[in-house]
């Protein structure tokens, strides 16, 4: 059956989050608020850093200060309001904030995940085409490349908001959850959610199994050309450009899989709870400690900031 109308007689929704005693919905909140500040200053420094230091300006690191924003704003979609309704001990979400939150974080999240094929395109073309590489992601290219990303996402998240969204709340308005996410919204439907489950279903296959086949392929033809190189230092320096960037993807392809691929029906909420901070919360928290611990350009531009870059580089 296919949703008509929107006929909710449900004005908001209670988000139970993690727990119901204030103690433990205090410390929660110091953890969160860590992790929160912690994601959105270290996004915030690699995309300072990229934007005032001109050996930055190439496709790599632009696609990197994408992500970083991908990863701020997501973080931001996720926690911000997780943290006021720890802080306020206020549980509730009105129907249109609901369904605001759903498509922001659905669009982000799919925006994310297609944009790492983009990534994965870039080291392939460093690895495998190196002399070409400037040829082939030229600006134009990279700027569309990260455009295209972001109206997909939003646009795949619209359809999968405007479904879930139309069908009849009537009753049972209490989330187990700290947002409002697509499929145990959907669970609370005073109707059979068949058709909503295999449109989410489609959307999931097509936007989770398409990025991530995508990837592996790039990253067999990028193992391929690293095997061919002859010295054991040229393959570790060529391994170690596209190891950070297999983390990041790991850490976040991993849980969305498991949460998004599966029928809508048996979602266990307190570990999908659990499951969906990898994703939501930590992989923007990791995602830059990953990138500069293992990238000596943005160590450099770091340090020149700081006003270190010429005690270290020397003179001329």
């Amino acid at each position: 059956m296919i949703p008509g109308q929107n006929q909710s007689w449900v004005s908001e929704f209670i988000l139970l989050g993690f727990s119901s005693d204030p103690m433990t919905n205090s410390i929660l909140f110091i953890v969160f608020l860590l992790i929160y500040l912690n994601s959105v200053l270290g996004n915030g420094l690699i995309i300072m850093l990229v934007c005032l230091d001109t050996q930055l300006h190439t496709p790599m690191y632009f696609f990197l200060c994408t992500l970083a924003l991908l990863d701020m704003t997501f973080a931001t979609t996720t926690m911000l309001h997780m943290l006021v309704h720890l802080l306020a001990h206020s549980q509730t979400i009105s129907f249109t904030h609901c369904w605001l939150q759903m498509f922001v974080f659905g669009g982000l999240g799919i925006t994310e995940c297609t944009f790492f094929v983009v990534m994965a395109y870039d080291r392939y073309v460093a690895i495998c085409y190196p002399l070409h590489y400037t040829i082939i992601l030229t600006w134009g290219l990279c700027i569309r490349l990260a455009a295209g990303t972001w109206i997909c996402g939003f646009f795949s998240s619209l359809l999968h908001t405007f479904f879930t969204m139309s069908l009849p709340y009537c009753g049972p308005n209490r989330v187990n959850h700290y947002l409002c996410e697509g499929p145990i919204v959907c669970s609370l439907a005073c109707m059979d959610t068949h058709f909503v489950e295999m449109v989410d279903l489609v959307l999931s296959v097509f936007w989770g199994v398409t990025p991530i086949s995508l990837t592996v392929a790039s990253y067999i033809h990028i193992a391929m050309a690293i095997l061919k190189i002859k010295s054991t230092q040229g393959r570790c320096k060529a391994f170690s450009t596209c190891s950070s960037h297999l983390t990041v993807v790991t850490f976040f392809y991993a849980p969305a899989t498991y949460i998004y691929l599966r029928s809508n029906s048996s979602y266990s909420a307190e570990q999908d709870k659990q499951i969906s901070l990898f994703y939501s919360a930590l992989t923007p928290l990791l995602n830059p400690v990953v990138y500069s611990l293992r990238n000596k350009d943005i160590k450099m531009a770091f340090l020149k900031v700081m006003g270190y870059g010429r005690c270290t580089s020397g003179p001329g």
